[in-house]
């Protein structure tokens, strides 16, 4: 459903002793979500929200150098074929026979159609507009009855949560990824990352993160009539469709993981480099001491 909003959560309604299917029937939902151009419209800024990350962490400030090391991990982390094979092996593993059928048959539908290309359409928008979106500055008429449907739709969708649990995940993927490109103990650094993502603080960025998001879904839904999302709520409310959220949002985050654990390691890598250039150079006696090297975890310690 939402593009890059998941969440790894297990439905009491779905038994964990129904086979998964293989990658190709898997593929089939995965093309007919449009996946693939939802998640490649988000990575066109993830450089730069990488960069900012590190810019912004509050522990130690990098130079110009190191967080220009960030950005080209990215580039080479955040792509879309290093997404896919995780994405996809966590999405055959969601799903089960009887939940393609009908997730395909509803994909296919009138319906279906149009809700996949308002997912791709807002996926598309670019930064600026995205944020008017987000603090309300651009809107989409509503009602009481349109606002109570979208209110159960973003509960189906567990988007807040989704959001947080994609955040953390994407922090601890990249903790291990640059303690793994450093030479140090990625196991240390997961937990120190995952001790950052506690109770407390995932409570705290979903207050934050849930009227954001809400307006998001609104608004990508906007051209979707009442009707439109009482059917839509009734596919997402059935077996199949509790499955296919659950599998969605697994692969989403699967492919996350993946490219920020790719990313980290990159970033590893070059700081690494940088720091045995800087060692290499002579150092005139009256200059500073050379900065250490980054802690490979530093942006998860806030």
């Amino acid at each position: 459903m939402r593009t890059f909003v998941v969440l790894l959560l297990l439905s009491t309604n779905l038994s964990a002793a129904t086979p998964a299917v293989d990658i190709d029937t898997a593929a089939t939902v995965y093309q007919a979500a449009a996946i693939r151009e939802q998640v490649r419209a988000t990575l066109v800024s993830m450089p730069a929200k990488m960069r900012e990350m590190f810019a912004n962490d509050s522990t130690e400030k990098l130079s110009d150098k190191y967080l220009s090391a960030v950005t080209t991990a990215a580039e080479h982390g955040f792509r879309i074929d290093i997404f896919e094979p995780s994405a996809l092996v966590a999405l055959a593993a969601g799903l089960d026979a009887a939940s393609v059928a009908k997730s395909n048959a509803f994909l296919a539908s009138d319906l279906g159609r149009r809700m996949v290309a308002a997912d791709v359409a807002i996926a598309k928008f670019d930064e600026p507009t995205l944020e008017k979106i987000m603090n309300g500055a651009l809107s989409a008429p509503s009602n009481p009855k349109r606002d109570a449907l979208l209110d159960q739709i973003e509960v189906a969708t567990r988007s807040t949560d989704s959001a947080v649990d994609i955040y953390f995940e994407i922090g601890r993927a990249l903790a291990v990824g640059t303690a793994i490109g450093s030479g140090m103990d990625p196991v240390a650094a997961g937990e120190r990352a995952t001790k950052a993502g506690d109770a407390a603080a995932r409570a705290d960025l979903a207050a934050s993160l849930h009227a954001p998001l809400r307006r998001y879904l609104a608004y990508g839904y906007r051209d979707l009539s009442d009707e439109d999302l009482k059917h839509l709520l009734k596919f997402l409310e059935s077996r199949a469709g509790k499955r296919y959220v659950l599998a969605y949002n697994a692969a989403m985050a699967a492919g996350f993981d993946a490219m920020a654990k790719r990313c980290g390691e990159q970033i590893g890598d070059r700081w690494r480099e940088l720091a045995q250039a800087q060692l290499s150079e002579p150092v005139p006696q009256d200059a500073p001491a050379a900065p250490e090297t980054p802690s490979p975890d530093a942006p998860m310690q806030r």
